[in-house]
């Protein structure tokens, strides 16, 4: 392997750890709640704000660390990271815990933006679309198969396991990173002379294409594991696979939608809301029964690993001239989608039962239709 394959699958690992830290408990909310003896919706939190945290960050962050060495800034994000993970595993107290989290959150975008700035830097600038590819495969692969790693630690040997999982990866990250990582300029960004992109009116409509495609995807998924638990009595080990099946379906997705988007970008992103929206009226009638659930959660995988593709997509398109902030948008606005989609699972999940997320869900997944077409018709764009 040369020295740039390493360090880009270093990032990639990183991506990984990382968004397995954000994304890993939606998993084991029951377990989180259980344990700090707190309510599902108080334990959705772990989720909410970790994902708000790194919505209003992530549009500075990367401002602010551009300009240092880049090994020393990645450092310094792992290393909050592990602590403050570690931290997170043996606190009794469920605030203290929660700031565990949103302490590392506001490092997240930091991580997450450089990654694809560094993978494009240190390749070919022909190879650089797949140097940061890989880097999203990371981020893809960290926020869905860091889910069933975590239900099946977490359902096994407990809370204070699954989050030692969180930072035992992001401590194997660093100790490579500090060892294998070259030292690498920061440099003055551009950055703030690309925020001109964000004054058009096809930059604004998919900033809100990106959120309410994420916060639909969000109402559904925040709570499955709940869901599951409850309705479809897939509790353990079973609740593991499960997830597990949806992860590698959403990564084979990830690999599909880059095809699909250089095929007819405007069918599959017109088309991804409806077909979800189909599966998750499939999930609501057969909760009850097994194996069409499963079916059903599998093609859904698919099709969160075909949305997450789309929703850079999106900012990407529509600010081509600024790559940088567009990616930072991205990161930023599908936290914001999280954040919603988690809060309305909470008030459908406290108010009428968690079985009715899935039809909210589909309600945010038709708005948000609405603002893809709008998007496509209006400003004719690919």
């Amino acid at each position: 392997m040369d020295k740039n394959n390493l360090i880009i699958y270093i990032m990639v690992l990183g991506t990984f750890g990382i968004l397995s830290t954000e994304m890993g408990v939606v998993g084991i909310l029951p377990q989180i709640a259980e344990y700090f003896n707190v309510s599902i919706t108080q334990a959705g939190l772990f989720v909410s704000m970790f994902a708000l945290t790194i919505a209003i960050f992530a549009i500075f962050m990367h401002v602010i660390f551009s300009k240092y060495e880049r090994k020393k800034t990645f450092i310094l994000v792992l290393t909050v990271f592990t602590v403050f993970t570690a931290i997170g595993a043996f606190v009794k107290d469920f605030n203290i815990a929660l700031i565990c989290r949103i302490i590392p959150a506001m490092f997240h975008p930091i991580y997450c933006s450089l990654s694809m700035t560094v993978a494009a830097e240190i390749v070919e600038p022909d190879k650089a679309q797949d140097a940061v590819s890989k880097v999203i495969m990371g981020v893809s692969a960290g926020m869905i198969v860091g889910v069933p790693i975590t239900t099946f630690l977490a359902s096994h040997l407990g809370y204070q396991y699954a989050m030692l999982w969180f930072t035992t990866i992001n401590f194997i990250v660093l100790i490579l990173t500090i060892l294998f990582f070259p030292k690498i300029p920061g440099k003055e960004d551009s950055y703030l002379s690309q925020i001109s992109a964000a004054k058009t009116g096809v930059f604004l409509i998919s900033v809100l294409g990106v959120i309410f495609l994420n916060a639909g995807m969000y109402t559904g998924y925040s709570y499955i594991s709940e869901f599951l638990n409850v309705l479809t009595h897939i509790v353990g080990t079973k609740l593991s696979i499960v997830l597990l099946l949806y992860g590698v379906a959403s990564i084979i997705g990830n690999w599909l939608g880059a095809k699909l988007l250089d095929r007819d970008s405007r069918k599959i992103i017109l088309a991804s809301p409806i077909v979800v929206s189909i599966i998750l009226f499939g999930i609501f009638t057969v909760s009850s029964q097994t194996i069409p659930t499963v079916i059903f959660i599998i093609f859904w995988g698919l099709f969160a690993g075909i949305i997450n593709d789309i929703s850079q997509y999106l900012m990407v398109s529509a600010a081509p001239q600024a790559p940088e902030f567009a990616n930072g948008i991205f990161l930023s606005m599908g936290n914001v989608g999280v954040t919603i989609g988690t809060t309305i699972a909470g008030f459908v999940v406290a108010g009428i039962g968690v079985r009715y997320v899935m039809l909210f869900a589909i309600l945010v997944l038709v708005f948000d239709l609405i603002l893809l077409f709008t998007r496509t018709r209006k400003y004719n764009i690919d």
